[in-house]
């Protein structure tokens, strides 16, 4: 692609307002994604056990009602009991005593390990030591998307989740690129019984089933995060090679191939340096499209249960977890659909516009007027 062409591609995208938005969507998206964990006040992998399916809400937790069953819980835990329970502003004052025996104050670092409260400070100690007046300060937590099942924050959950899907995404995109490109190319290059033999190869791996490709790379390795990307790159590349080849045999019939022929060049510099550089508007498009099919399949694989496996999670995690729960908590589907939506149609949207931006024929058009 020239230096022409391609300035007069940005051009075309910069007027198609769709995919600007698309591609701003894209970019808050993913900056949510990278920042967002470090921002919320909460861990991924945080529970908290009297937060279990709170529904979205702006309110703080835990609220006044809130305060004595959490902290019965933590006494229970402590294995001492709650004799009172006092609100005072920021901070709650609680006494706490222990029959027939002193009160063992390590038991107190309970308190800010359960992400409710800060470090207790006492206050009053009894003679004997079994009855102690304590205050600590109480965390204000907010779940502005709910918490799941196990009392983890939602919104926290659906941004490290974002994390895991597009790294997937632009993983197996990237590997599906690398041997589409060179298959493609070179079959396109060679032509005769050996492009018919590569495509004949690439029939028969299309007739393979996805899942059950996966089922069996499972019977060999343990599913996970790697496992998911080997199998979707394995398979996503086909239709690139499918692309690549036909516009290598388009460009074989162009002056500027038969002349690089004439003079002598190697097929292998035909191919570096006029070959891929001219596809690359196609293939830009393609691997745009491609991305979000590749989100697409791992959040159906681990939807399965084929596919990111706990303690890691990632869209397709959560819209399982969530589809479970849908009478209950619809919002542990809502939250996690809604991000993979967003994303998937910005994807479509952008990889639509640099379609229309990067094809030849609208670019020579576009430059003849």
């Amino acid at each position: 692609m020239s230096a022409a062409l391609a300035r007069l591609a940005r051009r075309r995208l910069a007027r198609d307002r769709g995919a600007l938005a698309a591609l701003a969507s894209l970019v808050l998206i993913v900056l949510a994604c990278l920042i967002g964990p470090f921002l919320t006040g909460h861990k991924p992998e945080q529970i908290y056990p009297d937060f279990v399916r709170v529904a979205p809400s702006l309110d703080a937790h835990p609220r006044a009602d809130e305060l004595r069953p959490a902290l019965t819980r933590l006494a229970f835990r402590m294995r001492l009991g709650l004799e009172d329970v006092r609100l005072e502003g920021d901070r709650v004052r609680l006494t706490l005593t222990a029959s027939g025996r002193p009160v063992d104050e390590r038991a107190l670092r309970l308190l800010p390990r359960s992400g409710l409260f800060g470090s207790a400070q006492v206050l009053e100690r009894a003679a004997d030591g079994s009855r102690l007046v304590v205050a600590l300060p109480v965390r204000k937590l907010t779940f502005l998307l709910g918490t799941d099942a196990l009392g983890r924050d939602l919104l926290t959950r659906c941004l490290a989740a974002g994390q895991v899907s597009l790294l997937i995404g632009l993983t197996a995109t990237l590997a599906a690129l690398l041997i589409g490109v060179s298959y493609g190319a070179v079959s396109g290059m060679a032509g005769g019984w050996v492009d018919a033999l590569m495509m004949r190869l690439l029939d028969i791996l299309y007739a393979l089933p996805f899942v059950f490709f996966v089922i069996m790379l499972l019977v060999f390795f343990r599913a996970g995060l790697w496992l998911v990307m080997v199998a979707v790159a394995a398979v996503e590349w086909l239709d690139m090679a499918r692309i690549v080849r036909t516009q290598t045999l388009s460009l074989k019939g162009r002056d500027f191939f038969r002349a690089a022929t004439a003079l002598g060049v190697g097929p292998g510099t035909i191919l570096v340096r006029h070959v891929v550089p001219n596809t690359l508007g196609p293939i830009i498009a393609a691997a745009t499209l491609l991305v979000p099919r590749v989100i697409l399949l791992e959040s159906f694989l681990s939807f399965l249960g084929l596919g990111v496996q706990e303690p890691a999670t990632s869209w397709g995690v959560l819209i399982a977890e969530g589809a479970r729960a849908l009478e209950s908590a619809p919002w542990m589907l809502a939250a996690p659909a809604g991000f993979l939506v967003v994303t998937l149609v910005a994807l479509n949207r952008l990889g639509d516009g640099l379609g229309e931006a990067l094809d030849p024929r609208l670019q020579r058009d576009s430059a003849g007027t």
